[in-house]
Protein backbone atom coordinates (compact mmCIF):
# COMPACT_ATOMS: atom_id res chain seq x y z
CA UNK A 1 0.00 0.00 0.00
CA UNK A 2 1.33 3.46 -0.93
CA UNK A 3 1.87 5.65 2.13
CA UNK A 4 0.29 9.04 1.43
CA UNK A 5 1.55 11.79 3.70
CA UNK A 6 -1.79 13.56 3.32
CA UNK A 7 -3.33 10.66 5.26
CA UNK A 8 -0.46 9.71 7.54
CA UNK A 9 -0.09 10.77 11.17
CA UNK A 10 3.17 12.62 10.64
CA UNK A 11 4.22 15.92 12.16
CA UNK A 12 7.77 17.02 11.50
CA UNK A 13 9.50 19.71 13.55
CA UNK A 14 11.77 22.51 12.43
CA UNK A 15 13.65 22.60 15.74
CA UNK A 16 14.98 19.83 17.94
CA UNK A 17 13.64 19.32 21.50
CA UNK A 18 15.40 21.50 24.04
CA UNK A 19 16.62 18.48 26.03
CA UNK A 20 18.00 16.58 23.03
CA UNK A 21 21.75 15.98 23.26
CA UNK A 22 22.43 13.37 20.59
CA UNK A 23 21.89 13.38 16.83
CA UNK A 24 19.52 10.41 16.96
CA UNK A 25 17.39 12.03 19.69
CA UNK A 26 17.08 15.26 17.71
CA UNK A 27 16.35 13.70 14.33
CA UNK A 28 14.05 10.85 15.35
CA UNK A 29 11.83 13.40 17.10
CA UNK A 30 12.06 16.05 14.39
CA UNK A 31 11.30 13.56 11.61
CA UNK A 32 8.23 12.22 13.39
CA UNK A 33 9.54 8.74 14.19
CA UNK A 34 9.15 8.88 17.98
CA UNK A 35 7.60 11.02 20.69
CA UNK A 36 8.40 11.07 24.39
CA UNK A 37 5.77 9.58 26.68
CA UNK A 38 7.65 10.01 29.97
CA UNK A 39 11.25 9.98 31.14
CA UNK A 40 12.95 7.12 29.30
CA UNK A 41 9.71 5.84 27.74
CA UNK A 42 8.97 6.42 24.06
CA UNK A 43 6.06 6.17 21.63
CA UNK A 44 6.99 4.74 18.22
CA UNK A 45 4.92 6.53 15.61
CA UNK A 46 4.00 4.99 12.21
CA UNK A 47 7.29 5.75 10.43
CA UNK A 48 9.35 4.75 13.47
CA UNK A 49 7.42 1.52 13.92
CA UNK A 50 8.24 0.58 10.32
CA UNK A 51 11.97 1.05 10.91
CA UNK A 52 11.83 -0.80 14.24
CA UNK A 53 9.97 -3.69 12.60
CA UNK A 54 12.50 -3.84 9.77
CA UNK A 55 15.40 -4.16 12.21
CA UNK A 56 13.52 -6.90 14.08
CA UNK A 57 12.79 -8.68 10.77
CA UNK A 58 16.48 -8.82 9.84
CA UNK A 59 17.32 -10.12 13.32
CA UNK A 60 14.63 -12.81 13.10
CA UNK A 61 15.71 -13.95 9.65
CA UNK A 62 19.31 -14.50 10.70
CA UNK A 63 18.35 -16.13 14.01
CA UNK A 64 16.02 -18.51 12.19
CA UNK A 65 18.85 -19.29 9.77
CA UNK A 66 20.96 -20.81 12.58
CA UNK A 67 18.07 -22.97 13.76
CA UNK A 68 16.95 -20.78 16.65
CA UNK A 69 13.30 -21.06 17.67
CA UNK A 70 11.30 -17.98 18.59
CA UNK A 71 9.18 -17.84 21.74
CA UNK A 72 7.64 -15.05 23.76
CA UNK A 73 7.97 -14.96 27.54
CA UNK A 74 6.06 -12.74 29.93
CA UNK A 75 7.47 -9.34 30.84
CA UNK A 76 5.79 -9.56 34.26
CA UNK A 77 7.86 -12.07 36.23
CA UNK A 78 7.62 -13.59 39.72
CA UNK A 79 10.20 -12.69 42.33
CA UNK A 80 11.04 -16.31 43.19
CA UNK A 81 13.06 -17.06 40.05
CA UNK A 82 15.28 -14.01 40.58
CA UNK A 83 15.66 -14.78 44.27
CA UNK A 84 17.02 -18.19 43.27
CA UNK A 85 19.91 -16.57 41.38
CA UNK A 86 20.32 -13.63 43.76
CA UNK A 87 19.53 -11.07 41.08
CA UNK A 88 16.43 -9.77 42.86
CA UNK A 89 18.84 -7.89 45.14
CA UNK A 90 21.88 -7.68 42.82
CA UNK A 91 20.04 -5.53 40.31
CA UNK A 92 19.45 -2.92 43.01
CA UNK A 93 17.47 0.16 42.04
CA UNK A 94 17.50 -0.68 38.30
CA UNK A 95 14.77 -3.28 38.84
CA UNK A 96 11.12 -2.31 38.43
CA UNK A 97 9.44 -4.06 41.38
CA UNK A 98 5.70 -4.26 42.02
CA UNK A 99 3.11 -6.20 44.00
CA UNK A 100 -0.16 -7.75 42.90
CA UNK A 101 -3.40 -7.29 44.83
CA UNK A 102 -2.52 -10.23 47.06
CA UNK A 103 0.84 -8.78 48.01
CA UNK A 104 2.98 -11.12 45.90
CA UNK A 105 6.22 -9.61 44.51
CA UNK A 106 6.82 -9.28 40.78
CA UNK A 107 9.29 -7.49 38.52
CA UNK A 108 9.32 -6.20 34.98
CA UNK A 109 11.90 -8.30 33.18
CA UNK A 110 15.29 -6.61 32.57
CA UNK A 111 16.58 -9.85 31.04
CA UNK A 112 15.28 -13.42 31.00
CA UNK A 113 18.03 -15.94 31.82
CA UNK A 114 16.10 -17.35 34.77
CA UNK A 115 12.83 -17.85 32.91
CA UNK A 116 14.45 -19.40 29.84
CA UNK A 117 16.29 -21.81 32.15
CA UNK A 118 13.01 -22.80 33.79
CA UNK A 119 11.36 -23.31 30.39
CA UNK A 120 14.08 -25.71 29.25
CA UNK A 121 14.05 -27.53 32.59
CA UNK A 122 10.31 -28.06 32.11
CA UNK A 123 10.45 -29.05 28.43
CA UNK A 124 13.76 -30.92 27.99
CA UNK A 125 14.63 -34.06 29.91
CA UNK A 126 17.14 -35.93 27.70
CA UNK A 127 20.33 -35.19 25.80
CA UNK A 128 18.25 -35.99 22.71
CA UNK A 129 16.31 -32.75 23.33
CA UNK A 130 19.51 -30.71 23.06
CA UNK A 131 21.15 -28.61 21.73
CA UNK A 132 18.44 -26.00 21.48
CA UNK A 133 18.52 -22.25 20.86
CA UNK A 134 15.52 -20.17 21.93
CA UNK A 135 15.01 -16.46 21.33
CA UNK A 136 12.48 -13.69 21.70
CA UNK A 137 12.08 -10.08 20.57
CA UNK A 138 10.48 -8.33 23.51
CA UNK A 139 10.43 -5.17 25.61
CA UNK A 140 12.79 -5.03 28.58
CA UNK A 141 12.58 -2.72 31.58
CA UNK A 142 15.33 -1.08 33.61
CA UNK A 143 14.79 1.85 35.96
CA UNK A 144 17.64 4.01 34.68
CA UNK A 145 18.57 6.73 37.15
CA UNK A 146 19.18 9.21 34.33
CA UNK A 147 17.45 8.12 31.12
CA UNK A 148 18.79 10.26 28.30
CA UNK A 149 19.90 10.33 24.67
CA UNK A 150 16.41 9.53 23.48
CA UNK A 151 15.85 5.85 22.74
CA UNK A 152 19.53 5.04 23.27
CA UNK A 153 19.16 4.90 27.05
CA UNK A 154 15.57 4.33 28.00
CA UNK A 155 13.63 2.59 30.73
CA UNK A 156 11.68 0.48 28.25
CA UNK A 157 13.40 -0.88 25.16
CA UNK A 158 13.01 -3.61 22.55
CA UNK A 159 15.64 -6.33 22.63
CA UNK A 160 16.35 -9.65 21.01
CA UNK A 161 17.67 -12.07 23.59
CA UNK A 162 18.55 -15.66 22.79
CA UNK A 163 19.86 -18.53 24.87
CA UNK A 164 21.63 -21.71 23.89
CA UNK A 165 21.47 -24.95 25.86
CA UNK A 166 24.09 -27.68 25.35
CA UNK A 167 25.32 -30.73 27.20
CA UNK A 168 29.04 -30.07 26.62
CA UNK A 169 31.45 -27.16 26.61
CA UNK A 170 32.24 -28.01 22.99
CA UNK A 171 28.55 -27.66 22.17
CA UNK A 172 28.44 -24.28 23.88
CA UNK A 173 31.44 -23.13 21.85
CA UNK A 174 29.61 -24.12 18.66
CA UNK A 175 26.42 -22.29 19.69
CA UNK A 176 28.54 -19.25 20.50
CA UNK A 177 30.20 -19.44 17.06
CA UNK A 178 26.82 -19.68 15.33
CA UNK A 179 25.59 -16.57 17.13
CA UNK A 180 28.79 -14.67 16.42
CA UNK A 181 28.49 -15.36 12.69
CA UNK A 182 24.77 -14.53 12.71
CA UNK A 183 25.49 -11.20 14.42
CA UNK A 184 28.08 -10.32 11.80
CA UNK A 185 25.49 -10.97 9.08
CA UNK A 186 22.81 -8.98 10.95
CA UNK A 187 24.96 -5.90 11.46
CA UNK A 188 26.29 -6.03 7.91
CA UNK A 189 22.74 -6.20 6.56
CA UNK A 190 21.67 -3.32 8.76
CA UNK A 191 24.46 -1.18 7.33
CA UNK A 192 26.58 -0.72 10.45
CA UNK A 193 30.18 0.21 10.79
CA UNK A 194 30.93 -2.02 13.78
CA UNK A 195 33.73 -3.60 15.80
CA UNK A 196 33.82 -6.88 17.70
CA UNK A 197 35.67 -6.37 20.97
CA UNK A 198 36.55 -8.44 24.01
CA UNK A 199 34.38 -7.61 27.02
CA UNK A 200 33.87 -8.49 30.67
CA UNK A 201 30.92 -10.62 31.71
CA UNK A 202 30.13 -8.70 34.88
CA UNK A 203 26.94 -9.67 36.67
CA UNK A 204 25.96 -11.94 33.78
CA UNK A 205 28.68 -14.40 34.77
CA UNK A 206 30.33 -16.89 32.46
CA UNK A 207 33.61 -16.95 30.57
CA UNK A 208 33.94 -15.76 26.98
CA UNK A 209 32.24 -12.45 26.28
CA UNK A 210 32.33 -10.15 23.26
CA UNK A 211 30.57 -6.89 22.42
CA UNK A 212 29.50 -5.56 19.05
CA UNK A 213 30.13 -1.82 19.08
CA UNK A 214 29.08 0.88 16.62
CA UNK A 215 31.66 3.70 16.73
CA UNK A 216 29.92 7.00 17.36
CA UNK A 217 30.83 10.27 19.06
CA UNK A 218 27.73 9.97 21.25
CA UNK A 219 28.61 6.46 22.43
CA UNK A 220 28.74 5.71 26.14
CA UNK A 221 31.24 2.88 25.74
CA UNK A 222 34.96 3.37 25.22
CA UNK A 223 36.94 0.76 23.35
CA UNK A 224 40.61 0.36 22.61
CA UNK A 225 41.99 -0.86 19.32
CA UNK A 226 45.52 -1.48 18.12
CA UNK A 227 46.44 -0.22 14.64
CA UNK A 228 49.30 -2.70 14.45
CA UNK A 229 47.82 -6.09 15.31
CA UNK A 230 44.03 -5.54 15.23
CA UNK A 231 43.49 -6.15 18.96
CA UNK A 232 40.21 -4.61 20.15
CA UNK A 233 38.56 -4.63 23.56
CA UNK A 234 36.11 -2.68 25.64
CA UNK A 235 38.12 -0.40 27.89
CA UNK A 236 36.90 -2.42 30.87
CA UNK A 237 38.46 -5.58 29.37
CA UNK A 238 41.87 -4.20 28.39
CA UNK A 239 44.60 -5.82 30.47
CA UNK A 240 47.52 -3.76 31.70
CA UNK A 241 51.03 -4.36 30.40
CA UNK A 242 53.25 -3.93 33.44
CA UNK A 243 57.05 -3.89 33.15
CA UNK A 244 58.89 -5.89 35.77
CA UNK A 245 60.05 -3.83 38.75
CA UNK A 246 63.80 -3.35 38.96
CA UNK A 247 65.59 -4.84 41.97
CA UNK A 248 66.63 -1.75 43.95
CA UNK A 249 67.57 -1.20 47.59
CA UNK A 250 65.15 1.53 48.56
CA UNK A 251 65.79 3.94 51.44
CA UNK A 252 63.64 3.59 54.53
CA UNK A 253 60.23 5.21 54.77
CA UNK A 254 60.43 8.97 55.30
CA UNK A 255 57.53 10.95 56.72
CA UNK A 256 56.87 14.31 55.06
CA UNK A 257 54.99 17.41 56.23
CA UNK A 258 52.48 18.07 53.44
CA UNK A 259 49.79 20.39 54.80
CA UNK A 260 46.75 21.13 52.64
CA UNK A 261 47.53 18.42 50.08
CA UNK A 262 44.52 16.07 50.17
CA UNK A 263 44.59 15.51 46.39
CA UNK A 264 47.18 14.05 44.07
CA UNK A 265 47.41 17.36 42.18
CA UNK A 266 48.14 19.39 45.32
CA UNK A 267 50.61 16.78 46.61
CA UNK A 268 52.55 16.56 43.33
CA UNK A 269 52.75 20.36 43.10
CA UNK A 270 53.88 20.68 46.73
CA UNK A 271 56.67 18.12 46.37
CA UNK A 272 57.58 18.93 42.78
CA UNK A 273 57.16 15.34 41.62
CA UNK A 274 55.09 13.83 38.79
CA UNK A 275 51.72 12.38 39.73
CA UNK A 276 52.96 8.99 38.52
CA UNK A 277 55.35 8.88 41.51
CA UNK A 278 52.44 8.95 43.94
CA UNK A 279 50.13 6.19 45.07
CA UNK A 280 46.43 7.05 45.11
CA UNK A 281 44.30 5.06 47.54
CA UNK A 282 40.59 4.93 46.76
CA UNK A 283 38.22 3.70 49.45
CA UNK A 284 35.08 1.85 48.36
CA UNK A 285 32.52 -0.35 50.04
CA UNK A 286 32.18 -3.89 48.69
CA UNK A 287 28.91 -5.32 49.98
CA UNK A 288 29.22 -2.80 52.81
CA UNK A 289 32.84 -3.60 53.75
CA UNK A 290 35.45 -0.86 53.27
CA UNK A 291 38.22 -1.87 50.87
CA UNK A 292 41.19 0.24 49.74
CA UNK A 293 42.39 0.27 46.12
CA UNK A 294 45.85 1.48 45.26
CA UNK A 295 46.58 2.91 41.81
CA UNK A 296 49.32 5.18 40.44
CA UNK A 297 48.44 8.81 41.05
CA UNK A 298 48.33 9.68 37.36
CA UNK A 299 45.63 7.10 36.68
CA UNK A 300 41.90 7.00 37.45
CA UNK A 301 39.93 4.03 38.74
CA UNK A 302 37.41 2.75 36.20
CA UNK A 303 34.42 2.06 38.45
CA UNK A 304 32.74 -0.01 35.74
CA UNK A 305 35.83 -2.16 35.44
CA UNK A 306 36.00 -2.46 39.21
CA UNK A 307 32.35 -3.49 39.45
CA UNK A 308 32.91 -6.06 36.69
CA UNK A 309 35.81 -7.66 38.57
CA UNK A 310 33.86 -7.83 41.82
CA UNK A 311 30.42 -8.80 40.43
CA UNK A 312 28.00 -9.80 41.79
CA UNK A 313 29.12 -7.85 44.87
CA UNK A 314 27.70 -4.33 45.19
CA UNK A 315 30.39 -1.64 44.92
CA UNK A 316 29.91 1.97 46.04
CA UNK A 317 32.15 4.85 47.02
CA UNK A 318 32.61 5.66 50.71
CA UNK A 319 30.93 8.75 52.13
CA UNK A 320 32.00 11.24 54.78
CA UNK A 321 29.97 9.27 57.34
CA UNK A 322 32.13 6.18 56.73
CA UNK A 323 35.16 8.00 58.19
CA UNK A 324 33.39 8.65 61.48
CA UNK A 325 34.75 6.45 64.24
CA UNK A 326 37.66 5.34 62.04
CA UNK A 327 40.78 7.26 63.19
CA UNK A 328 42.90 4.89 61.07
CA UNK A 329 41.28 6.27 57.92
CA UNK A 330 42.41 9.88 57.50
CA UNK A 331 40.53 11.46 54.64
CA UNK A 332 42.93 12.58 51.88
CA UNK A 333 45.96 11.05 53.61
CA UNK A 334 45.32 7.27 53.46
CA UNK A 335 48.33 5.03 52.87
CA UNK A 336 48.51 1.24 52.55
CA UNK A 337 51.11 0.85 55.30
CA UNK A 338 49.54 0.21 58.66
CA UNK A 339 45.92 -0.06 57.54
CA UNK A 340 44.05 -1.89 60.27
CA UNK A 341 41.47 -4.45 59.23
CA UNK A 342 41.08 -3.06 55.72
CA UNK A 343 41.68 -5.30 52.72
CA UNK A 344 44.10 -3.74 50.26
CA UNK A 345 43.69 -4.32 46.54
CA UNK A 346 45.97 -2.74 43.96
CA UNK A 347 46.55 -2.19 40.28
CA UNK A 348 49.23 -4.50 38.78
CA UNK A 349 51.48 -1.44 38.38
CA UNK A 350 51.80 -1.41 42.19
CA UNK A 351 54.05 -4.45 41.90
CA UNK A 352 56.34 -5.83 44.58
CA UNK A 353 59.50 -3.73 44.71
CA UNK A 354 57.92 -0.51 43.44
CA UNK A 355 58.39 2.60 45.60
CA UNK A 356 55.76 5.29 46.15
CA UNK A 357 54.87 8.57 47.82
CA UNK A 358 51.56 8.02 49.56
CA UNK A 359 49.48 9.00 52.57
CA UNK A 360 51.02 8.55 56.01
CA UNK A 361 47.63 7.97 57.68
CA UNK A 362 48.07 11.23 59.59
CA UNK A 363 46.45 14.60 58.84
CA UNK A 364 48.73 16.78 56.70
CA UNK A 365 51.41 14.12 56.28
CA UNK A 366 52.59 11.83 53.48
CA UNK A 367 55.32 9.22 53.34
CA UNK A 368 58.14 8.73 50.83
CA UNK A 369 59.86 5.44 49.89
CA UNK A 370 56.85 3.28 50.73
CA UNK A 371 57.70 0.00 49.00
CA UNK A 372 55.21 -2.66 47.93
CA UNK A 373 56.13 -6.00 49.45
CA UNK A 374 58.36 -4.39 52.07
CA UNK A 375 56.17 -1.84 53.81
CA UNK A 376 52.75 -3.18 52.80
CA UNK A 377 51.22 -6.26 51.21
CA UNK A 378 48.64 -6.40 48.46
CA UNK A 379 45.78 -8.80 49.20
CA UNK A 380 44.67 -8.96 45.58
CA UNK A 381 45.72 -7.45 42.28
CA UNK A 382 42.96 -6.13 40.02
CA UNK A 383 43.36 -4.33 36.71
CA UNK A 384 40.98 -1.45 37.47
CA UNK A 385 42.50 1.72 36.06
CA UNK A 386 41.02 3.66 33.17
CA UNK A 387 42.76 2.84 29.91
CA UNK A 388 44.39 5.83 28.22
CA UNK A 389 45.31 6.46 24.61
CA UNK A 390 48.90 5.43 24.07
CA UNK A 391 48.85 2.60 26.62
CA UNK A 392 50.66 -0.48 25.28
CA UNK A 393 48.66 -3.14 23.45
CA UNK A 394 48.48 -6.39 25.47
CA UNK A 395 49.23 -8.35 22.30
CA UNK A 396 52.04 -6.48 20.60
CA UNK A 397 52.98 -3.51 22.77
CA UNK A 398 52.04 -0.83 20.22
CA UNK A 399 50.20 2.29 21.36
CA UNK A 400 46.44 1.81 21.65
CA UNK A 401 43.82 4.13 20.19
CA UNK A 402 40.64 4.95 22.13
CA UNK A 403 37.26 5.55 20.51
CA UNK A 404 33.66 6.05 21.65
CA UNK A 405 30.97 3.61 20.59
CA UNK A 406 27.41 2.43 21.14
CA UNK A 407 26.91 -1.16 22.24
CA UNK A 408 24.52 -2.85 19.82
CA UNK A 409 25.08 -6.50 20.70
CA UNK A 410 26.67 -8.70 23.36
CA UNK A 411 27.33 -12.43 23.43
CA UNK A 412 28.28 -14.49 26.49
CA UNK A 413 29.31 -18.03 27.22
CA UNK A 414 27.42 -18.23 30.48
CA UNK A 415 28.45 -21.75 31.36
CA UNK A 416 26.51 -23.38 34.20
CA UNK A 417 25.77 -20.43 36.49
CA UNK A 418 22.02 -20.47 35.85
CA UNK A 419 21.83 -24.21 35.24
CA UNK A 420 23.38 -24.73 38.68
CA UNK A 421 20.91 -22.34 40.29
CA UNK A 422 17.94 -24.27 38.91
CA UNK A 423 19.55 -27.73 38.81
CA UNK A 424 19.03 -27.91 35.05
CA UNK A 425 20.03 -31.50 34.23
CA UNK A 426 19.14 -33.84 31.41
CA UNK A 427 19.63 -37.57 31.14
CA UNK A 428 22.93 -38.22 29.37
CA UNK A 429 23.87 -40.92 26.89
CA UNK A 430 25.18 -43.08 29.72
CA UNK A 431 21.92 -42.83 31.64
CA UNK A 432 23.33 -40.40 34.20
CA UNK A 433 22.30 -36.77 34.77
CA UNK A 434 24.26 -34.14 32.83
CA UNK A 435 24.35 -30.49 33.89
CA UNK A 436 23.42 -28.24 30.96
CA UNK A 437 25.68 -25.37 29.89
CA UNK A 438 24.28 -22.11 28.52
CA UNK A 439 25.01 -19.11 26.34
CA UNK A 440 23.26 -15.74 26.34
CA UNK A 441 23.13 -13.41 23.33
CA UNK A 442 21.51 -9.97 23.07
CA UNK A 443 20.85 -7.35 20.41
CA UNK A 444 19.34 -3.98 21.27
CA UNK A 445 16.71 -3.44 18.57
CA UNK A 446 15.76 0.09 19.62
CA UNK A 447 19.43 0.91 20.17
CA UNK A 448 20.20 -0.31 16.66
CA UNK A 449 17.76 2.23 15.20
CA UNK A 450 19.35 5.06 17.18
CA UNK A 451 22.90 3.87 16.51
CA UNK A 452 22.28 3.81 12.76
CA UNK A 453 20.90 7.33 12.98
CA UNK A 454 24.04 8.40 14.82
CA UNK A 455 26.35 6.85 12.24
CA UNK A 456 24.57 7.75 9.01
CA UNK A 457 22.70 11.02 9.52
CA UNK A 458 23.94 14.19 7.82
CA UNK A 459 23.19 17.89 8.11
CA UNK A 460 19.84 17.48 6.32
CA UNK A 461 18.48 14.64 8.43
CA UNK A 462 18.26 10.87 8.66
CA UNK A 463 19.75 8.65 5.98
CA UNK A 464 18.55 5.06 6.30
CA UNK A 465 20.02 1.96 4.64
CA UNK A 466 17.45 0.46 2.27
CA UNK A 467 17.13 -2.72 4.37
CA UNK A 468 15.49 -0.88 7.26
CA UNK A 469 14.15 2.36 5.75
CA UNK A 470 10.41 2.97 6.14
CA UNK A 471 10.16 2.94 2.32
CA UNK A 472 12.38 2.43 -0.71
CA UNK A 473 11.30 5.59 -2.52
CA UNK A 474 9.96 8.95 -1.36
CA UNK A 475 7.91 10.49 -4.18
CA UNK A 476 7.53 14.27 -3.89
CA UNK A 477 4.79 16.06 -5.77
CA UNK A 478 6.49 19.41 -6.22
CA UNK A 479 3.70 21.44 -7.75
CA UNK A 480 -0.02 21.75 -8.17
CA UNK A 481 -2.82 19.25 -8.85
CA UNK A 482 -1.35 17.90 -12.09
CA UNK A 483 1.97 17.04 -10.45
CA UNK A 484 0.16 15.45 -7.53
CA UNK A 485 -1.87 13.23 -9.89
CA UNK A 486 1.30 12.27 -11.76
CA UNK A 487 3.08 11.53 -8.47
CA UNK A 488 0.27 9.25 -7.30
CA UNK A 489 0.31 7.45 -10.65
CA UNK A 490 4.06 6.84 -10.47
CA UNK A 491 3.75 5.74 -6.83
CA UNK A 492 1.01 3.28 -7.76
CA UNK A 493 3.12 1.69 -10.51
CA UNK A 494 6.10 1.37 -8.19
CA UNK A 495 3.98 -0.17 -5.44
CA UNK A 496 2.47 -2.65 -7.90
CA UNK A 497 5.99 -3.74 -8.80
CA UNK A 498 6.83 -4.46 -5.15
CA UNK A 499 8.57 -1.17 -4.29
CA UNK A 500 7.73 0.37 -0.91
CA UNK A 501 6.63 3.95 -1.52
CA UNK A 502 5.92 7.12 0.43
CA UNK A 503 4.31 9.88 -1.61
CA UNK A 504 4.10 13.46 -0.41
CA UNK A 505 0.73 14.50 -1.84
CA UNK A 506 -0.05 17.14 0.78
CA UNK A 507 -2.05 20.07 -0.56
CA UNK A 508 -1.12 23.55 0.51
CA UNK A 509 2.44 22.59 1.46
CA UNK A 510 5.22 24.34 -0.44
CA UNK A 511 7.76 22.35 -2.50
CA UNK A 512 10.53 23.67 -0.23
CA UNK A 513 8.90 22.21 2.87
CA UNK A 514 8.31 18.90 1.06
CA UNK A 515 11.95 18.70 -0.02
CA UNK A 516 13.13 19.51 3.50
CA UNK A 517 10.87 16.82 4.97
CA UNK A 518 12.07 14.26 2.41
CA UNK A 519 15.69 14.91 3.40
CA UNK A 520 14.76 14.79 7.10
CA UNK A 521 12.81 11.50 6.84
CA UNK A 522 15.77 9.86 5.11
CA UNK A 523 14.33 7.35 2.60
CA UNK A 524 17.19 6.14 0.32
CA UNK A 525 15.77 7.45 -2.98
CA UNK A 526 13.79 10.65 -3.58
CA UNK A 527 11.75 10.87 -6.79
CA UNK A 528 10.63 14.42 -7.60
CA UNK A 529 7.63 14.98 -9.83
CA UNK A 530 8.01 18.63 -10.79
CA UNK A 531 7.70 21.10 -13.60
CA UNK A 532 8.69 18.60 -16.34
CA UNK A 533 6.12 16.01 -15.31
CA UNK A 534 3.96 16.94 -18.32
CA UNK A 535 6.90 15.92 -20.52
CA UNK A 536 7.15 12.56 -18.74
CA UNK A 537 10.39 13.60 -16.98
CA UNK A 538 11.07 13.22 -13.26
CA UNK A 539 14.15 13.70 -11.10
CA UNK A 540 15.84 10.97 -9.05
CA UNK A 541 17.99 11.89 -6.07
CA UNK A 542 20.18 9.57 -4.05
CA UNK A 543 19.61 10.58 -0.44
CA UNK A 544 23.04 9.49 0.72
CA UNK A 545 25.26 10.86 -2.04
CA UNK A 546 23.07 13.75 -3.14
CA UNK A 547 23.47 12.74 -6.81
CA UNK A 548 20.59 13.97 -9.01
CA UNK A 549 19.44 12.82 -12.44
CA UNK A 550 16.56 13.81 -14.72
CA UNK A 551 15.05 10.70 -16.26
CA UNK A 552 11.87 9.55 -17.97
CA UNK A 553 9.09 8.15 -15.85
CA UNK A 554 9.38 4.78 -17.59
CA UNK A 555 13.14 4.63 -17.04
CA UNK A 556 12.77 5.66 -13.41
CA UNK A 557 10.21 2.94 -12.74
CA UNK A 558 12.36 0.37 -14.56
CA UNK A 559 15.43 1.31 -12.53
CA UNK A 560 13.66 1.35 -9.18
CA UNK A 561 11.94 -1.99 -9.76
CA UNK A 562 14.97 -3.80 -11.15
Amino acid sequence: MVLRLSRMMLHTLRDAPADAETTSHKLLVRAGYVRRSSAGVWIWLPLGKRVLDNVARVVREEMDAIGAQEVILPALLPREAYETTGRWSEYGDELFRLKDRKGADYLLGPTHEEIFTQVVKDQCSSYKDLPVILYQVQNKYRDEARPRAGVLRGREFLMKDSYSFDTTDEGLAESYRLHREAYIKIFNRLGFDFRIVSAVSGAMGGSASEEFLAPAVSGEDTFADCPSCGYAANSEAVTAVVPAAEAVDHPPVEELDTPDTPTIETLAAHLGVPASATLKNLLVKVDGEIVAFGVPGDREVDLGKLAGHLAPAEVELVTAEDFEGRPDLVRGYVGPQGLDGVRYYADPRVAAGTSWITGANKPGKHARNVVAGRDFEVDRYLDVVTVEAGDPCPNCGSALNLDRAIEIGHIFQLGRKYADAFALDVLGQNGKPVRVTMGSYGIGVTRAVAALAEQLADDQGLCWPREIAPADVHVVAAGKAAQTEAALEVAGKLEAAGVRVIVDDRAGVSPGVKFTDAELIGVPTILIVGRRAAEGIVELKDRRTGDREEISVEAAIARLTS
